[in-house]
């Protein structure tokens, strides 16, 4: 893998500091399943940002710092990760990457504002990459935690306008995990829809229990029932495997549209039935024009075999990195005054983000599952000789939210 071509973004990412003349192991405590039903997508996050921290670290882009990321098994639980938490910062670790679940952010974040409140000058940072519930940049934000991807409503709102710009559906189904990233993309998606396209009818609205459901042959033939001519899902990881192969099984031949198809595992359940049909939005398709980042895909496949899927992985680690190195610390708490406010040229496009609300502001891509054609799909997903072919790219401002962030700070130190 060429090294210099996977750091050129996070080059330009980083602001024009002189390294420091000491340099301290960054310790970096990943909290997210290692074992349980969603190891696998978890586990292939945690080697993206090795092989992105490895760059990193290979090219000094942290002032000369080293990261050392490492996983702790909160398996799957928000008590367990709060179990692993304590545990890591007993060991001395001072950032902390979750992204698995917004339950489980939300309970660490919890936790590390009532550390922080307990133990100045001993403070930690928490990151995600993937995270998505609206409240955490809202009512639960904090000057303490970082969100480096689009929140759910701002998914929502790039997707249902091209979910509305279809004249053939007219009436939508939504089903869901029942936690708080399936029960706010339902609520956006029903508001949303209403101001954009009010004579389009929402036909079944199901949430179902997270990690749960063997078989979606019940919830499948609901939708077939209703008559709707599309369906959204936010589901990920398994549930949107199994939701896929019924509704492969079943012959359900309407549009899904997803958020979370590309990710790990899914694209096998895809197949050959789900060409043309299933769209999914993200802030990175490796099919983007000029195939920005295929550095980042290839390093995967050759180190891991396995794809690279989701670019907050990538910023995430590359955003630690140039706010370590613009403060000249690793001091969290520096660390953080840097973070903020940062605008940086991301994989995704133009990126900032936002002071208000530490909520990342990003492009998204919607893509249609295509078979490969070496022209504007040269990557397909788990060898199955298809991949995502971007329809458009949607501009960060075209998401962006208004917030409810009411922010405290600590002083500035000086």
């Amino acid at each position: 893998m060429k090294t210099r071509s996977l750091m050129s973004c996070a080059s330009m990412l980083l602001a024009a500091a002189l390294p420091s003349a000491w340099a301290d192991t960054v310790k970096i405590a990943v909290i997210d399943p290692a074992s349980g039903p969603f190891a696998g997508p978890s586990l292939n996050w945690t080697r993206s940002m090795k092989l992105t921290a490895d760059a990193v670290n290979r090219n000094k882009l942290a002032g000369g710092h080293t990261l050392e990321l490492t996983q702790f098994d909160n398996k799957g639980t928000a008590q367990e990760s709060v179990a692993v938490f304590r545990t890591a910062v007993d060991q001395g670790y001072r950032y902390f990457i979750n992204g698995g679940s917004s339950a489980a952010y939300a309970t660490l974040l919890d936790a590390v504002n009532k550390h922080n409140a307990r133990n100045p000058g001993k403070e930690v940072l928490l990151l995600t990459h993937s995270n998505s519930d609206p409240d955490l940049t809202n009512a639960k934000c904090s000057f303490w935690s970082f969100r480096y991807n689009p929140n759910a409503d701002m998914y929502v709102e790039a997707l249902t306008s091209d979910i509305a710009k279809d004249p053939k559906i007219r009436k939508l189904y939504i089903i869901g995990q029942n936690y708080a990233l399936g029960q706010s993309v339902s609520k956006a998606t029903k508001e949303f829809l209403k101001r954009k396209r009010p004579d389009l009818e929402i036909v079944g609205d199901d949430l179902h229990p997270i990690g749960q459901v063997k078989d979606f042959a019940p919830y499948i033939a609901k939708i077939k029932a209703s008559g709707a001519d599309a369906v959204t899902t936010a589901n990920w990881g398994v549930d949107l495997t199994l939701l896929i192969k019924a509704a492969n099984e079943a012959g359900l031949n309407v549009p899904f549209y997803t958020y979370y198809a590309h990710s790990f595992g899914v694209p096998t359940a895809l197949g050959v039935a789900a060409a043309g049909r299933v769209r999914n939005i993200s802030t990175f398709s490796a099919n983007n024009e000029g195939f920005l980042g295929k550095e980042l895909v290839e390093g995967m496949k050759k180190e891991f075999n396995e794809d690279f899927i989701i670019s907050g992985t990538y910023t995430v680690i590359t955003a630690l990195s140039g706010g370590i190195r613009q403060a000249g610390s690793t001091d969290p708490v520096k660390v953080a005054f840097a973070l903020e406010g940062a605008k940086f040229k991301d994989i995704s496009g133009e990126s900032e983000m936002r002071k208000l609300d530490h909520q990342l502001q990003a492009n998204t891509y919607v893509s249609t599952w295509t078979k490969l054609n070496g022209k504007d799909v040269k990557y397909d997903q788990e060898n199955t000789g298809y991949g995502w072919k971007v329809e458009r790219r949607i501009e960060a401002y075209v998401g962006s939210q208004p917030t409810s962030c009411q922010m405290e700070r600590p002083s500035r130190p000086s």
